[in-house]
């Protein structure tokens, strides 16, 4: 009896030993979804595209730091070839050694030190070209004396010429200073007679470089004052001179009929002038009275503003002079403006 209840035992608790072993392996597998699905669910939240985004691939606009594959236009930082050396180099190179020659004195020279010799010009003996005195113009051309046509009178004037007429600007006499509108010259600040024709001046109403002949058809200026042949008088004989003289003053009235259109002599040059040998009072003169011949033969008129200037012995007074005998200073403008106001045009 003992040997049939014990198999009998010993089944029945490895029947019930498999069967929690069964039970155990269902409840595992039921709760493995779970966690499954909250993975899922967390893993689709983070895509969502109200979340933040990942990392843009475009470029940015800061600069990269890989190198650029288009042309540097700026000078390369890369060292020179030492077996193409370039001209900059070279002449690097030499300028020490340049100066060296230029300024070591010869060492065989037994002279004793000279004082330092000046580079400006010895002044020339004005008494070589002591100007023949010469009486005030006169003349059909001529402006005579008149009332004081005032400041509007002279504010109504375009004023062409060469670094004679440019210092009108320089020291501001005219109407807004140096800022006038009222000055014509290329911009260098001078003009020669000869290049009249093709030279540039810059037309200061819109800042730009045009020829004299479109300045004056933009312009229309009520009166026109030409200042221009010192420059000339040096190496113009009277016809060359008169030529061109008078090819402006034709172009000058057909552009602008209805332009007043006076031609001021050329100013004196004061003793201590350097080229008197070139220029001087008595090819001036000369000059002036070819001028005053243009204005009579074409019925403009002629201001002899050289009769105020010169002293008693016909040379520039020292008082108008700026200092290198030919260009006038702030005293000798004003003096050349009153005249002007006080021989209108009639």
């Amino acid at each position: 009896m003992k040997r049939l209840i014990l198999p009998v035992l010993f089944a029945v608790i490895i029947a019930l030993f498999a069967c929690s072993c069964e039970l155990v392996g269902q409840a595992e597998n039921t709760k493995e979804p779970e966690p499954q699905a909250t993975a899922e669910a967390s893993g689709s939240a983070e895509s969502a595209p109200d979340e933040e985004p990942l990392p843009s691939a475009e470029p940015t606009n800061e600069p990269s730091e890989e190198p650029s594959e288009e042309p540097v236009t700026e000078p390369s930082d890369e060292p020179v070839s030492e077996s193409e050396p370039s001209q900059e180099v070279n002449s690097t190179e030499e300028t020490p050694a340049q100066s060296a020659v230029d300024t070591t004195e010869p060492a065989e020279s037994s002279e004793p030190d000279a004082p330092p010799v000046s580079e400006a010009p010895a002044t020339p003996d004005a008494s070589q070209y002591n100007p023949t005195i010469s009486a005030e113009a006169t003349g059909s051309a001529v402006l005579k004396e008149t009332s004081d046509y005032g400041q509007e009178y002279i504010d109504k004037m375009v004023f062409l010429g060469d670094s004679t007429t440019y210092g009108m600007k320089y020291y501001a006499v005219l109407k807004d200073g140096k800022n006038t509108n009222q000055v014509w010259t290329p911009s260098n600040g001078t003009l020669t007679l000869s290049y009249q024709s093709f030279a540039s001046i810059v037309y200061p109403d819109e800042g730009t470089e045009i020829t004299i002949r479109e300045a004056l058809e933009k312009k229309q200026p009520e009166y026109f004052v030409i200042t221009l042949g010192v420059n000339g008088v040096s190496f113009m004989d009277e016809d060359y001179f008169k030529s061109e003289y008078s090819s402006l003053v034709a172009d000058a009235q057909s552009i602008c009929p209805n332009t007043k259109i006076i031609l001021q002599s050329i100013f004196p040059v004061a003793t201590n002038y350097e080229y008197l040998k070139s220029i001087n009072n008595n090819n001036i003169t000369a000059a002036n009275g070819w001028i005053q011949s243009i204005a009579e033969a074409y019925g403009v008129r002629y201001l002899d503003t050289a009769s105020v200037l010169r002293g008693d012995d016909g040379w520039l007074k020292q008082e108008y002079q700026n200092g290198d005998g030919l260009h006038l200073n702030e005293t000798g403008f004003k003096q050349v403006l009153n005249y002007i106001r006080t021989h209108g045009y009639q």
